[in-house]
């Protein structure tokens, strides 16, 4: 089954509000190895003028694959996740994500292509403060491998 096309252009309600922690971050950034004192240290990063531990650029990806869900459980796109494969991922940041943020995404289908049996989609995720304050857009592609 192919994609809908009529759902580019489509944005879904904003997510629940995702509370940035601390400890999250930390562990995060020891997971990708990633040892820069900031995503660590408050004080590292109060240095650098941040008001707690500031999370690595990759960081959101655990923020917007939650609310992916959104696209992937809605049956009228037509997203078979069992054939899914991720293509591409691109982030374009207003200002860092830190420790203490309530976060909140609304997702955008961007577009929908098909070549060669199978379907890609474009997202873009525009992830925000509570307060709407833009932190980071971030686009995704997703390859629905077709059968056979």
């Amino acid at each position: 089954m192919s994609l809908d096309p009529s759902f580019v252009g489509r944005s879904y309600p904003p997510t629940v509000p995702y509370q940035v922690g601390r400890e999250k971050i930390r562990e995060f950034a020891t997971a990708i190895g990633a040892t820069d004192p900031a995503y660590h240290d408050p004080e590292a990063a109060r240095a650098l003028g941040h008001g707690d531990v500031v999370a690595p650029p990759t960081f959101p990806v655990i923020i917007t694959m939650a609310a992916s869900q959104q696209l992937i459980e809605d049956p009228a796109l037509g997203i078979d996740y069992s054939r899914v494969v991720h293509g591409d991922q691109r982030f374009a940041y207003a200002r860092p994500v830190i420790a203490g943020d309530e976060l909140v995404c609304v997702n955008t289908v961007e577009e929908i292509t098909s070549r060669g049996g199978h379907d890609f989609l474009t997202t873009r995720t525009d992830v925000s403060t509570v307060a709407g304050e833009p932190v980071v857009t971030v686009w995704s592609k997703l390859v629905v491998r077709g059968e056979g």
